[in-house]
């Protein structure tokens, strides 16, 4: 139920919503999350939830991607190595969960842990490798959008030109290489944020604010766009080239399909109240390509929202290069730039 189980715009913000369920009922709340955000989520652990602060006790459960000695992406691989050496270094109690470990012993593991939790008014932690939980069915969440978010971005590919393009993490980014690699292009126009999520539009700001006559494109994703919703006010108050584009499923798909608020709120009226100079958003594929035609031709920061479909294909591939293969050419690219 909706007043008990809160998917928040980042991890932070979850360990704040748990700390305010306890104030308000004394009770032990769950944050869960994959252990990329346990960065989001060390402010509030260490300077609230801390016994030596508020002392409030939660249980964390952390899924382990990157885990030392198994194979996984490489956005992954340093924060794997870390998560256990973060959580000592917050001081909070931590078990792991293996594939190996049974029911029973997970059950005992987790009840002494909350033990710890309520006796001692701490935070505690379960770190879950890959393989503890069996893969359950997809997710019975739908939405009314019926553009294809790979159509879309291999439109936009059509008619950006040179334009540099700063992506997201998760399946946009992969999208767009293939889309790449579809027309036998290079990959040096684009810099694929494989992680750092929610940091995109950021990046293109930076480029924007060293590049300020040539624009940059933000190629972005609804869950992205609200776990660091902040960085669109700063975006939208300069006066820089920056064309942000937002493609919205209303749902976190890279990781499961769960659902996003971006489905209840309008996007591009908080865009333009931050100042971006904004247009209709977009659901039908007859009025896309005119849309991101006037979205590019927009003098300062501008805005479009096209909203997509859930869903991608099943044998979509991964970037065949390393994220500093991918920065060397992107920089190289924007060096040219300048000096043209």
């Amino acid at each position: 139920p909706a007043n008990r189980h809160v998917i928040a715009a980042n991890e932070g913000a979850a360990v704040a919503l748990a700390t305010g369920y306890h104030l308000a009922t004394g009770r032990i709340g769950c944050v869960y999350m994959q252990n990329s955000g346990q960065g989001n989520a060390v402010n509030p652990l260490a300077s609230l939830a801390d016994p030596e602060v508020y002392s409030i006790p939660m249980l964390l459960v952390i899924g382990w991607r990157g885990q030392p000695g198994r194979p996984d992406e490489p956005q992954h691989i340093k924060q794997g190595a870390i998560t256990q050496a973060l959580q000592d270094t917050l001081g909070i109690e931590t078990r792991i969960l293996t594939p190996e470990t049974t029911p029973r012993d997970a059950l005992h593991q987790v009840t002494q842990l909350l033990e710890k939790a309520r006796t001692e008014k701490t935070p505690v932690a379960v770190i879950v490798a890959k393989g503890f939980f069996e893969k359950g069915s997809s997710l019975d969440y739908a939405t009314p959008y019926t553009l294809n978010r790979e159509q879309v971005i291999g439109e936009l590919v059509d008619v950006t030109g040179e334009i540099p393009i700063v992506s997201t993490t998760g399946k946009i980014s992969r999208e767009l290489y293939e889309a790449r690699q579809q027309r036998g292009d290079g990959h040096e126009r684009d810099f694929l944020t494989v992680g750092s999520m929610g940091h995109a539009v950021s990046i293109a700001l930076g480029i924007a604010l060293s590049q300020k006559e040539q624009p940059v494109i933000c190629l972005d994703g609804d869950g992205a766009a609200l776990m660091h919703m902040g960085s669109l006010a700063i975006a939208g108050t300069t006066d820089l080239p920056l064309k942000h584009i937002v493609l919205n499923n209303a749902a976190h798909e890279s990781v499961g399909g769960q659902p996003t608020v971006a489905g209840k709120i309008d996007l591009t009226a908080i865009a333009e109240a931050v100042g971006y100079q904004t247009h209709p958003p977009v659901d039908c594929r007859d009025a896309l390509p005119e849309a991101l035609r006037r979205w590019l031709a927009s003098d300062g920061p501008s805005f479009l929202e096209v909203r997509v479909a859930l869903g991608s294909r099943a044998d979509l591939g991964r970037p065949a290069t390393t994220p500093i293969e991918n920065k060397d050419a992107f920089m190289a690219l924007l060096a040219s730039r300048r000096n043209a």
